[in-house]
């Protein structure tokens, strides 16, 4: 009883910040670039890439967090195996091709100076690998190993949700300048979310 209040718990609020992620992504609808989050980066907007790979991040960001949810559920993977397949090919070929490559771009154009885009593009990197491994994993069978590493994968794409409650947390108790924030949720955003999915394949493993 315990567990399914739990997961429910943990299902509304993974609804809740997908919802306020779909709204972040919304406000680029139609797009601007002098809208949002780009109204900071001037001297970025002007270089030819730049756009498109923004809109290749922001636009399969909300993709990634629902499809990639889908994958740990128990009743999908049994009831419905080819939804569960098709949504997880979906999920690594959409980051491998267009939002982790795409990010690393993001990553190096990062505010906050080489600490904040050291962050963001090991971030990149580590998001590549793991889904990698998880998808070679997948056509070994080897199942066990392919679960492990869809955790860390998609630890890595909740970052999109933990890099921004850690702001707000951070911005409540602390009121840092802007940019120490910025390079502060750059690291915690993600390694926070890597080190709870250890401990998740730790005490699945074990048991």
């Amino acid at each position: 009883m315990k567990s399914k209040v739990l997961n429910g718990l943990l299902l509304a609020i993974l609804a809740w910040f997908s919802y306020l992620l779909l709204l972040i992504s919304l406000q680029y609808i139609p797009f601007s670039s002098d809208a949002a989050f780009l109204r900071i980066k001037i001297d970025e907007v002007k270089i030819w890439y730049y756009i498109p790979f923004f809109k290749f991040h922001v636009f399969t960001s909300f993709f990634l967090l629902i499809a990639g949810f889908t994958q740990f559920s128990r009743w999908i993977r049994t009831k419905f195996r080819n939804v569960h397949r098709y949504l997880g090919w979906a999920y690594i070929v959409i980051l491998l091709l267009f939002s982790a490559p795409s990010g690393l771009v993001l990553g190096y154009h990062a505010n906050g100076g080489w600490t904040s885009q050291l962050a963001f593009m090991l971030l990149g990197v580590l998001w590549i690998y793991t889904t990698i491994r998880a998808l070679r994993f997948a056509i070994k069978k080897d199942w066990r190993r392919h679960q492990n590493f869809m955790i860390r994968s998609y630890a890595l794409t909740l970052s999109a949700i933990s890099l921004r409650l850690f702001k707000y947390v951070i911005v409540f108790i602390w009121h840092p300048l802007p940019m120490d924030t910025y390079r502060l949720v750059a690291w915690l955003g993600w390694v926070v979310n890597l080190v709870i999915a250890e401990v998740i394949i730790y005490r699945k493993d074990k048991r």
